[in-house]
């Protein structure tokens, strides 16, 4: 089991994000991101969206560093990764 971010490279509401993945389960997800106090309000779907300033703070709390491309390739291989066609 392993809690997988990539680096804050996503500009939105003026800020920079990361991405928050688990490679084995959302309930493993939710628990580490109620962990590091990440809002529930920032789960979209398959993801926690991190802003720039708690990066940190999942490195912190065992996160795995891990670049974009890979994070998608092992949320992909998880079964976890809801496809685009199936997003609202």
């Amino acid at each position: 089991m392993t809690i997988l971010i990539d680096p804050p490279f996503w500009p939105a509401h003026g800020r920079i994000w990361s991405h928050l993945v688990s490679d084995e389960s959302y309930a493993e997800l939710h628990a580490f991101a109620a962990r590091v106090a990440l809002p529930d309000r920032l789960f979209d779907i398959d993801h926690y969206d991190v802003p720039d300033d708690r990066y940190a703070a999942a490195l912190a709390a065992g996160a795995t560093p891990v670049g974009g491309g890979e994070l998608i390739r092992r949320l992909i291989a998880s079964g976890l990764r809801v496809p685009a066609r199936e997003r609202h």
